[in-house]
């Protein structure tokens, strides 16, 4: 069958599921869940794709809001990644439900023709990408080790092929004091709000001499009960962030080194907890990008910073990682949020509607092309499918 001829079933299979695919995207963002407590999303999104003749295999990794549903039997692997978590107070302000529902249109588009294209099909549901790292964690277990590619398309505010993709550290810190009156006796107390203090003007001190692209932010998130009493017990969350995985390891021992001064300093003492698995840099698939690029173009994107070379957006992900690992790509596609920026409220507010449903389909269809010329190009199959130390 010629490649038109299968992008066109392809095509028709997602716009047949259209309505379907914009009331799961929408159920999604008006029932916002936290990461690696999604449950309810995960099963709307596991279910929908076993109704759809998905095998479908929940609590992957042992992560109970994970799952992975397959359909084909081919050698090209195609792995596509759906997130559905939220974000606190702001709900999905990082457009995770059009994530969920663009996937399950490219693998709904797929599983039409993936016998034809002799391609297997795997969805898989990614619990904890807002700093629970569920993707590193299903990498870790081998979950993707068979994968040929792997791929997602994110929200954001304007279509974007590149972007700076940080590698990052999640962590608490808690400083532990002594309480104290803070009137009648300070003196026989161990003020942990104070090392909190020094550690963050130690950070902003370290700023001056970290190297371009090297970032440190993150709140308190108690410091205290009362006024008139020493702080005894003081915590906060921090990210630590810089353009490698090499140059994150080299951050992460300064920015230690500011709370372990505060706890001196005061002498209060510190602990320090990590979050989540450390995330890695990006790098994309170039022949993938190339070919998404081309779907996403004659469906009316287009990408004028790319190719002005403009500054690449900055973030972090775990879909990250399992670029490492596998070709993949994570293309950002434009929502049409009216200048909003993502995890802000106005943003969540975009991720519905119909520039959101646009977006949806637009990224649905071009995922599934990109697959198919995977399936269809002799060169491209050829390196995707080659085993994992062969490949170029």
């Amino acid at each position: 069958m010629l490649l038109e001829d299968l992008r066109q079933r392809a095509a028709a299979a997602i716009d047949a599921a259209r309505c379907d695919l914009i009331e799961l995207s929408e159920s999604l963002h008006a029932d916002p869940e936290l990461s690696y407590d999604e449950h309810r999303s995960a099963e709307r999104v596991a279910s929908f794709l076993e109704e759809r003749g998905f095998d479908v295999e929940r609590g992957t990794a042992g992560l109970p809001t994970a799952f992975n549903a397959s359909l084909g039997d081919g050698d090209l692997q195609v792995g596509i990644m759906a997130e559905y978590d939220a974000l606190p107070e702001v709900g999905h302000a990082c457009g995770h439900n059009l994530i969920a529902a663009s996937s399950v249109g490219a693998a709904l588009g797929l599983a039409a023709i993936a016998g034809l294209a002799g391609m297997s099909v795997k969805i898989y549901g990614t619990p904890a990408e807002e700093g629970g790292g569920g993707k590193i964690i299903m990498l870790d277990a081998g979950v993707f080790d068979e994968l040929s590619m792997a791929m997602m398309v994110h929200p954001w505010s304007f279509d974007r092929l590149e972007s700076a993709c940080l590698a990052v550290d999640h962590f608490d810190v808690i400083f532990s004091g002594r309480t104290a009156h803070a009137s009648a006796a300070p003196s026989q107390g161990i003020n942990a709000g104070d090392a909190m203090v020094i550690a963050q003007v130690a950070i902003g001190l370290l700023r001056q001499q970290l190297p371009p692209g090297d970032q440190v932010h993150g709140i308190v998130t108690n410091g205290g009960e009362a006024a008139n009493v020493i702080p005894a017990h003081v915590t906060g969350r921090f990210m630590c962030r810089s353009t490698t995985a090499e140059g994150l390891l080299a951050l992460i021992p300064k920015v230690h080194a500011c709370f372990e001064a505060g706890a001196l300093a005061s002498g209060a003492s510190v602990s320090i907890e990590r979050l989540a698995p450390l995330y890695t840099h990006m790098e994309q698939d170039a022949g993938l990008l190339a070919a998404y690029r081309r779907h996403a173009e004659a469906a009316g994107r287009s990408f004028p910073a790319d190719d002005a070379g403009s500054p690449r957006p900055t973030y972090s992900t775990d879909m990250a990682n399992v670029s490492l690992a596998i070709p993949s790509i994570h293309p950002l596609i434009d929502v049409e949020s009216g200048g909003a920026v993502n995890h802000q409220p106005e943003f969540t507010a975009a991720c519905v509607g119909p520039a959101a449903e646009r977006a949806l389909l637009d990224a649905a269809r071009s995922m599934a092309f990109v697959a198919l010329d995977a399936a269809t190009d002799e060169q491209l199959r050829s390196r995707l499918t080659a085993p994992r130390h062969q490949r170029s």
